[in-house]
């Protein structure tokens, strides 16, 4: 730092911060939320610590400095444990006979509360899932209402809790459903439920998977208001539940003989730990086939991806498309699959 200006110092040692903190969240992955929870929170800063490492970087590389090499590093080493925030290359997109398309939507009770003021959110949900054609939809916070026609699909499982008002988990299938049922997660209403699909010769497990939400309000104002040692602690709190949630579906999918396909809102990052834990060596099918940032939640300040599909490594991932459709917080994404036929 002998060689820089005052100013440039300053820069510097901010740099040099958010390297260190942006390093130690590329750590916590590895690491139980049950006993790191506080530190946990960090999971969710990864996108903004990368965009600013990624600013940081191109502010010394402007200046033809070696400062550059701090932040690259950084990021070189998040690249080679978790791949890009972005995908640069192209979608892929390969044609076959066997594909068949699945997609996953938290369509936040087809806006039951009118958190987005606009008329018939719920029929242009319907509608847009008539005109993608999925043969398997997955519905996080699935509300049933006289609207909701879905009956275009000739199979469903639907879980749902709630006196005063029904809500739930739901799948629905093209393809005969021969088994199902759900996977109880302890005071919560949260839960996964499953479904044993046949397509042709093959018996495919689904899993639509709920975890804990954060309950955090996202608009700038409100997290002004929030004290943020509570806040921490919640969201502490709150992952350590998303452990204990993952846990139980992983014990669950273990004792399972048939090729899997989660798709669900983990309401978590690709950076944590319940994603690393419950991908597994299932392909995440963004990862195999999108493109950009896979963008899956309303989040005004930086792109954020907690939605997901993974599937068994005996799939080829034929495409992947995240949606810009605002009929909720989440954003759709699906994925086209192909199992060869012997």
């Amino acid at each position: 730092m002998k060689n820089l200006g005052t100013i440039n110092k300053l820069i510097y040692s901010i740099n040099m911060l958010f390297a260190f903190v942006l390093l130690l969240a590329f750590v916590l992955p590895f690491l139980p939320p049950k006993t790191f929870s506080v530190l946990s929170v960090l999971n969710l800063g990864v996108p903004f610590l990368i965009l600013s490492n990624v600013l940081f970087f191109l502010y010394w590389l402007f200046r033809v400095k070696k400062q550059l090499l701090l932040s690259l590093v950084v990021l070189v080493i998040g690249q080679l444990a978790f791949g890009s925030l972005y995908k640069f290359s192209s979608s892929k997109k390969i044609e076959d006979p066997n594909n068949f398309k699945v997609m996953n939507y938290n369509v936040r009770l087809f806006n039951l509360f009118e958190w987005i003021p606009e008329k018939d959110i719920d029929t242009q949900i319907i509608e847009f899932v008539k005109k993608e054609a999925p043969a398997i939809l997955c519905i996080q916070d699935y509300h049933p209402r006289k609207n909701n026609d879905l009956a275009f699909f000739k199979y469903k499982y639907e879980y749902l809790s709630g006196k005063k008002i029904k809500h739930g988990q739901a799948i629905f299938s093209q393809f005969p459903i021969i088994n199902s049922g759900s996977v109880e997660f302890p005071n919560t209403s949260n839960n996964a439920i499953f479904a044993d699909v046949v397509n042709g010769k093959d018996t495919i497990r689904i899993y639509n998977v709920h975890l804990q939400s954060l309950r955090i309000n996202t608009q700038i104002d409100s997290l002004k208001k929030e004290n943020s040692e509570r806040l921490f602690n919640r969201i502490g709190s709150t992952f350590k539940m998303q452990q204990s949630q993952t846990e139980l579906l992983l014990n669950h999918k273990n004792q399972s003989q048939y090729k899997a396909i989660i798709c669900g809102d983990f309401n978590n990052t690709a950076f944590s730990y319940v994603y690393r834990k419950i991908k597994g060596d299932l392909n995440d099918t963004f990862l195999k086939a999108g493109n950009g940032f896979g963008r899956t939640y309303d989040f005004k300040f930086f792109p954020v991806r907690i939605d997901y599909i993974f599937a068994d490594k005996a799939f080829s991932v034929n495409g992947f498309k995240a949606y810009n459709q605002h009929y909720s917080d989440h954003y759709p994404i699906s994925t086209t699959l192909s199992l060869d036929k012997e």
